[in-house]
């Protein structure tokens, strides 16, 4: 090989090389755009949710929450919400769960999670097994309270 193929080489390598980089980082940060404005919108889903409650004295129904969610900003990276007004009562801790979506990534970076509400209005990233665990402990709480006496 002359000097000129090795040359020649050298920089279809580096091209291609520079090109994958870039389309991971690419990936990688549309991923991270999308969580953080998802987490947006669950934040002021959350405020708006606090403030009805605060007014009304409990939580919103689904139908509240059904019309708010459209006119989020970024309720489009918010996705398919569960929400969960019918496990809350007045007996509900701050930190039962009161709506959570789930997220999956395609990066090296992020993992697929689920952004969880919590009745006090945090907003935080949980792996799946956290959740699964939170979501059956709230939900045995309130079978246990719901059953006959």
């Amino acid at each position: 090989m002359n000097r000129r193929q090795k040359s020649i080489l050298i920089n279809i390598i580096s091209v291609i090389t520079i090109t994958f980089i870039a389309v991971v980082a690419m990936i990688n940060l549309k991923d991270w755009v999308n969580r953080s404005e998802a987490m947006r919108a669950m934040e002021h889903l959350g405020e708006i949710v606090l403030q009805y409650r605060a007014e009304k004295g409990s939580v919103p129904p689904q139908s509240y929450v059904d019309s708010i969610k459209t006119n989020l900003k970024g309720h489009a990276r918010l996705g398919d919400l569960q929400y969960r007004a019918l496990w809350i009562d007045f007996d509900s801790t701050p930190d039962d769960v009161l709506a959570y979506v789930e997220k999956k990534y395609h990066s090296l970076i992020l993992s697929s999670g689920f952004i969880v509400l919590r009745l006090d209005g945090r907003v935080e990233w949980m792996q799946k097994q956290q959740l699964d665990v939170l979501l059956a402990q709230q939900q045995s709480r309130m079978g246990i309270q719901t059953l006959p006496k």
